[in-house]
C-alpha cells in the first residue's frame, strides 16, 4: 500500500502545462491589448512548446513532482521563483541563440515570464488543493520508539498524505486491562480504515488477537515500516538485523541492469568530460598560477567489495591531506582562494568523471568512504560495510535526500542516517532510480549543497 496519491504527479503536470498555455495566451492579450487570433497564438505556441518541455524537466529537477512537493507550502514561492529564474535563462538562450523559429519575442517573453510565475504559484499553492486532493483516510498507528513518533509527526503535519493518524498506540501498554477494548471502540467510532502496526515489535503478539476480528470490518492492515520507508525514502534503522539483509540484499549480478548502467556511465561520463573541459582548463591554470603547485591530487577511498581505489580531484589546499581532515601532519594545510571557489562550484570533483570511465566509480551509487573512517564506522555502526556491496558513485540517494550530510571528519549519528538512505538505494536500485538521482543531482550542483 502507498499512502501517497499516485495521481498527484500527473495532476500537477497537467496543471502546469495548462497554466503554461494560459500564460502564453494572457501574455499575447496583454501585449496586443486584444484577444489574440488563432494564427498569432499558434505561431508562438510552436517555439514555446519546446520551452514548456524544458521547463517541465527543470521543475522535475527542482523536485516539484516529488512526493514531498506540497510538504511545506511556505517554501513554494522561493522554490518556484528560483525555478522560474532558471527557466527564464533557458528561454533567453533558446530564442536568442537558436533563431530557428524566426521570432525573438522580447516583450511577450518578459510578460509571459511574469504571468506564468504568478499563475504557477497560485496553482501550486491553492489550485491543486481544490481539485487534486482527496479526503485522507483515518488511520491508527501501533508501535513504539522514535520511528513511530517520527512517522506520526510527519504524516499528521501536512496534507500530502492519503491518511491521517487519529492516534498512536504504544505497544508497551499492550498488557493494560481494558486498554485494547477502548482502542477497538475508537476504531469503530472514528471510522478508521487503516491500521499501521509494527509487526516486528517484541510486544506485538498479545495484541494480534484483539485486532483479528477487524479483518471482517473491511479494515486494511499495513506494516508500519513499509509506510515509514515510503514516507522518508530510507530504510528504518530498527529493521537492520541479519534477516532483513538476507531478504532484501543480494550480491548476485543483475546482468541487464549492470550492463546498461555501465553503458550509461561510459556514455555520460565521456560527454561530461568533454563538456567540463573548459572548466578543467580554467581550474588547471588558476591552481598553477596561484602557487605553482600541482593541479591534481589523488585520494584513497573504499570501492566495491571493500577494495581500495584512488579518486582524482583538483587540488584545493596548499597540499594534499588525502582526505584525512585535521589529522597529524595536515593541520597546517589551508584551503586556497582558488580552492574555495572550486569547492563551492564543485569543479574540484570534475576529474572524477575519469574514475567513472575507468570503472572505479559509477555516476550513481553510495559515496566512497575514506579507509580510516570506514574502519571507525564498521566498529560503531552495525552492518555498515554492506554499503560496499555495490560500486560507489559520484552522487547517491543520500546526497539528494539527506539534509544533514556528514562533513569533514567522523560523524557517527549522521552516517547512520546516511546508511539508511544508502540501503534504500541498494534495495531498490534500477535504471529509473539512477536517472532520477542523476537529474536531482543537477539541482544539488547548482545549489551547492551536498557532500
Amino acid at each position: 500500500m502507498s499512502i501517497f496519491n499516485k495521481r498527484e504527479p500527473i495532476v500537477l503536470l497537467v496543471g502546469d502545462l495548462f497554466f503554461f498555455l494560459l500564460s502564453l495566451w494572457l501574455a499575447l492579450l496583454l501585449r496586443t491589448l486584444s484577444v489574440p487570433s488563432k494564427s498569432l497564438f499558434l505561431t508562438h505556441l510552436k517555439p514555446f512548446s519546446f520551452l514548456f518541455l524544458m521547463w517541465v524537466v527543470v521543475f522535475y529537477i527542482a523536485g516539484l513532482y516529488e512526493k514531498h512537493t506540497v510538504l511545506l507550502r511556505s517554501k513554494l514561492p522561493a522554490v518556484i521563483a528560483n525555478t522560474q529564474m532558471a527557466n527564464s535563462v533557458l528561454a533567453v538562450l533558446f530564442f536568442y541563440f537558436i533563431p530557428f523559429f524566426g521570432i525573438t519575442p522580447k516583450t511577450i517573453l518578459f510578460i509571459y515570464l511574469f504571468v506564468s510565475f504568478a499563475l504557477i504559484l497560485f496553482w501550486r499553492m491553492y489550485g491543486y488543493f481544490l481539485i487534486g486532493k482527496k479526503r485522507p483516510e483515518n488511520a491508527i498507528l501501533i508501535g513504539s520508539g522514535e520511528e513511530m513518533k517520527e512517522l506520526y509527526k510527519e504524516v499528521n503535519s501536512n496534507t500530502l498524505y492519503n491518511l491521517h493518524f487519529i492516534t498512536s498506540v504504544d505497544l508497551a501498554r499492550a498488557d493494560e486491562e481494558g486498554f485494547w477494548d477502548e482502542i477497538i471502540s475508537r476504531i469503530y467510532a472514528e471510522d478508521v480504515s487503516i491500521v499501521a502496526i509494527d509487526l516486528l515489535n517484541e510486544h506485538v503478539e498479545p495484541v494480534l488477537p484483539h485486532l483479528y476480528n477487524l479483518i471482517f470490518s473491511k479494515i486494511t492492515f499495513v506494516d508500519m515500516h513499509t509506510i515509514y520507508e515510503d514516507v522518508f525514502s530510507r530504510v528504518p534503522l530498527s529493521l537492520l538485523k541479519h534477516n532483513w539483509f538476507l531478504e532484501n540484499i543480494s550480491s548476485t549480478p543483475q546482468v541487464a541492469y549492470d550492463a546498461l548502467k555501465r553503458l550509461m556511465d561510459i556514455v555520460l561520463a565521456g560527454i561530461l568530460l568533454v563538456l567540463s573541459l573548459p572548466f578543467d582548463i580554467f581550474a588547471f591554470i588558476a591552481i598553477t598560477f596561484e602557487d605553482r603547485g600541482p593541479a591534481f591530487i589523488t585520494q584513497d577511498r573504499v570501492g566495491k567489495n571493500n577494495q581500495p581505489i584512488k579518486i582524482l580531484k583538483f587540488r584545493t589546499m596548499t597540499g594534499s591531506d588525502n582526505g584525512e581532515y585535521g589529522e597529524k601532519g595536515t593541520t597546517e594545510l589551508r584551503v586556497t582562494k582558488v580552492g574555495s571557489f572550486l569547492r563551492k562550484s564543485r569543479i574540484d570533483e570534475f576529474p572524477q568523471f575519469w574514475n567513472v570511465l575507468t570503472g572505479d566509480l559509477s555516476l550513481v551509487g553510495p559515496r566512497p568512504e575514506l579507509p580510516k573512517l570506514m574502519k571507525l564506522y564498521e566498529e560503531s555502526i552495525p552492518y555498515y560495510n554492506i554499503r560496499h556491496i555495490i560500486k560507489p558513485g559520484l552522487s547517491g540517494w543520500a546526497q539528494i535526500y539527506q539534509e544533514n550530510h556528514p562533513h569533514h571528519g567522523a560523524a557517527v549519528d549522521q552516517t547512520k542516517e546516511k546508511l539508511a538512505y544508502d540501503l534504500y538505494y541498494i534495495k531498490n536500485r534500477s535504471l529509473l532510480l539512477d536517472l532520477k538521482i542523476a537529474l536531482r543531482t543537477v539541482k544539488t550542483l547548482f545549489s551547492r549543497v551536498g557532500k
